[in-house]
């Protein structure tokens, strides 16, 4: 049973066993999951969650209260950690469950800084695993699997913190498997729902690791047995490894999940640069590529008439962006609130090109500006207005077939007659994969750019946290009561 293997790996997780690589990337993931989430808590979506709290148990902020505030504030901006095989944003559950608890006064958890890194990155490997089991097929379900899966992510951030032993550790992933939850729709139809997925995961994971401390039973069947979460919500997985009788034949999921829980997929984890979804990412890099060389030739004289912006935008004949299906999917040409523009490809890369800045701050001043406003005579927003009339997206089979091995997306500007040489850039791989990875300093950046109120100076204590218990390290960071 696949509930067994990850309790097995769980309880037996030692951080000195961890390869270095991947706790300085813990690190460098928290530094960059607390820069979302102290801004994020500025955001609609955690306010109105605070002021539920507050009408419905006063001041009691216990854990599980914070851990569901917690989360939705870290993914309410979209600018979370993510892994794109696995197809969720674990940074916003793992760290938002450890949060809660550990700054919890009431729970008084007697925990070291080793053992915050042995939960946070046991947190991302049964996330990341359990993601690339069920995924194409469980997100093709309608599924958002940062909801669903983070359910299981938290329970085990909350199971290792508590020290639950393997017994218990099951029931709690068993009880995390009958609650998790998440539709894609909320995600897609531009709700605050998105968010919610984030601090539903965390604050179920969170009351399931204590209902199985104190004897509540989940059981070890619940991801892959015949009613299960993979038959339930991944139900194409589940046909093609079933027996002649419809039983699930879980041999070589089992091997899967054995092979992948070893292999520290958190060095794997891309952090996010613009605010917009993860799929729409590579086609801003590429447009941006462009606005540079632009600029470029601006410089040089080469381009004609250009005004504050430095593209005569009549001179566009078309944008045309070749991308993979799910970033193709992402084609609002009419976003009518913050949550529908994170989802929206063309006004991504029309914001790009007329700001050349996808900062929160920027974005967040266009709309204040009348982004939104049909009436708006605002000259950026008629231009970015201009430019989206020009975009056309196309699903592309050939760049479809790289994924998830990367997402790629071409951009091609094309100028009326006798103005200016079409250009055209490709991404496969987005700023901050892996491959093509964000710096210490990019990061800081971020930080900065995000909480400029905040003393820089105390993120020092992260990088050598193992020389400080958890409590003290919180508390330089201004995260306890």
């Amino acid at each position: 049973m696949i509930i067994n293997q990850l309790s097995q790996y769980l309880i037996h997780l030692k951080y000195e066993d961890i390869p270095k690589e991947a706790i300085e990337k813990a690190k460098s993931c928290f530094i960059d999951y607390l820069a979302v989430y102290l801004r994020g808590l500025e955001s609609e979506n955690a306010q109105i969650a605070i002021k539920t709290i507050y009408e419905l148990y006063g001041n009691d902020f216990n854990s599980l209260n914070k851990g569901f505030v917690y989360g939705i504030a870290s993914h309410s901006l979209d600018l979370d950690d993510g892994h794109r095989w696995a197809q969720l944003h674990p940074g916003s559950v793992v760290f938002s469950t450890a949060l809660a608890m550990i700054s919890d006064k009431n729970l008084d958890l007697d925990i070291t800084s080793e053992e915050f890194l042995e939960a946070v990155i046991g947190g991302y490997e049964i996330a990341i695993s359990l993601g690339m089991l069920v995924n194409q097929d469980h997100r093709n379900q309608g599924f958002h699997s940062t909801g669903t899966i983070g359910t299981f992510a938290a329970g085990a951030v909350a199971s290792k913190l508590l020290i639950l032993n393997k017994e218990k550790t099951e029931h709690c992933l068993g009880l995390c498997a009958t609650q998790s939850s998440g539709l894609l729709e909320a995600d897609h139809a531009g709700t605050m729902g998105k968010s919610l997925h984030v601090g539903n995961a965390v604050y179920n994971g969170i009351l399931s690791a204590y209902l199985a401390k104190n004897g509540f039973t989940g059981g070890e069947s619940l991801i892959d047995g015949n009613e299960g979460f993979i038959k339930a919500m991944a139900s194409d997985l589940y046909d093609r490894h079933c027996d002649d009788d419809c039983n699930l034949d879980d041999s070589e999921l089992s091997e899967f999940i054995d092979m992948n829980l070893k292999k520290f997929h958190i060095n794997n984890v891309y952090l996010k640069k613009y605010p917009f979804c993860r799929h729409i990412h590579s086609a801003i890099d590429s447009t941006l590529t462009l606005k540079g060389e632009l600029d470029e030739l601006d410089e040089l004289g080469e381009l004609n008439d250009l005004k504050n912006s430095k593209i005569d935008y009549s001179d566009i004949s078309s944008i045309d962006i070749e991308t993979y299906r799910i970033s193709s999917e992402h084609d609002n040409y009419d976003p009518k609130n913050a949550q529908d523009l994170k989802q929206s490809l063309p006004y991504a890369v029309a914001i790009a090109l007329v700001l050349d800045d996808l900062g929160l701050d920027s974005i967040d001043e266009l709309i204040d500006k009348g982004l939104f406003d049909e009436k708006s005579s605002d000259k950026d927003i008629l231009k970015v207005r201009e430019i989206v009339s020009k975009i056309h997206i196309n699903n592309n089979e050939e760049l479809d077939q790289m994924v998830p091995e990367k997402r790629p997306s071409e951009v091609g500007i094309r100028f009326n007659a006798n103005t200016y040489e079409n250009l055209e850039e490709t991404t496969y791989y987005p700023l901050g994969e892996a491959e093509n990875p964000l710096t210490e300093e990019d990061i800081l950046e971020k930080f900065k750019l995000l909480n400029p109120k905040f003393n820089m100076n105390k993120l020092q204590i992260i990088k050598h946290m193992e020389e400080y218990s958890i409590h003290e390290v919180f508390e330089e960071l201004d995260l306890l009561d």
